[in-house]
């Protein structure tokens, strides 16, 4: 039980045994540091797997997804899908061709870096308006130029 010592100018040997009504955090942030350290070290643990020797198997591997077509927009605005180059008409009849049909299929859009933006945005527009729905922008990490 925590007790008041008496003042300074206090009389010696006398003192109060009233009991102090300030609580004391410093366990319970022993016990919240030591919990934190815990589970900083577990976590990665739980996520990251055991390694175990898995059996052999007869069965076909999962079939991969197909590679994304790519789009390409050059410094002038000339459009190519994979490498061939199509005018924006034929565009969409090329994309689903090479795509055999797939709406889900990734399509990507590399644009020149000169190019305006809004033909970009243009092209990817006309592409989600013809069914396209994942269609994604492709750019180079900082320093690959």
């Amino acid at each position: 039980m925590a007790v008041k010592l008496p003042a300074a100018g206090g009389v010696p040997g006398a003192f109060s045994a009233a009991p102090v009504s300030d609580i004391n955090v410093t366990p319970l942030v022993d016990v919240m540091l030591v919990l934190l350290i815990v589970f900083m070290v577990s976590a990665p643990l739980m996520t990251a797997g055991m390694k175990v020797d898995l059996p052999t198997s007869n069965a076909k591997p999962l079939t991969e997804p197909k590679p994304p077509v790519t789009i390409s927009l050059d410094v002038d605005g000339n459009v190519f899908v994979d490498k061939t180059p199509v005018t924006r008409e034929a565009l969409v009849a090329t994309v689903k061709a090479a795509t055999e049909g797939d709406p889900e299929r990734r399509i990507h859009v590399k644009g020149d870096r000169n190019l305006a933006y809004g033909k970009v945005i243009e092209t990817m527009g006309y592409l989600a308006d013809n069914g396209f729905g994942k269609v994604a922008l492709v750019s180079e990490p900082p320093g690959q130029h």
